[in-house]
């Protein structure tokens, strides 16, 4: 699924998509930002390939870099993940809390090379 950078940001090679498990989210260090990758098998979407989703990983209720940890799931055909701390809900596309209107968390545009690299456009130094 290719996304497009705007002109501020630059694509970052993260990790193969075969270190990502369906389902469940990983975090990596991308220059001075944590950032949490969630693969989503193509059976869920109903697509004929795996798709790949970015956001903060930092938790902005508790502070703690932990969203990779959440739980995946969806809520009224909503992708999301909630927050292992106090379980609020985010929208895995936009970043928007589903909880709290006023709170979103970062969402950066994903990529997947022909050789299976994630990329991943970060604001660019």
């Amino acid at each position: 699924r290719p996304s497009v950078a705007s002109a501020a940001e630059t694509w970052v090679r993260v990790c193969p998509m075969d270190r990502l498990h369906c389902g469940r989210g990983g975090a990596a260090r991308v220059g001075d930002r944590q950032i949490a990758l969630f693969r989503i098998s193509a059976a869920h979407l109903g697509r004929d390939d795996d798709a790949v989703y970015a956001l903060d990983n930092r938790d902005p209720f508790s502070g703690a870099q932990v969203m990779a940890r959440g739980i995946v799931g969806d809520a009224a055909g909503v992708l999301k993940v909630a927050s292992p701390v106090y379980k609020q809900a985010f929208d895995l596309r936009t970043g928007a809390c589903l909880d709290d209107g006023t709170v979103r968390l970062r969402s950066y545009a994903v990529a997947i090379d022909d050789d299976g690299w994630v990329s991943v456009a970060v604001p660019a130094p």
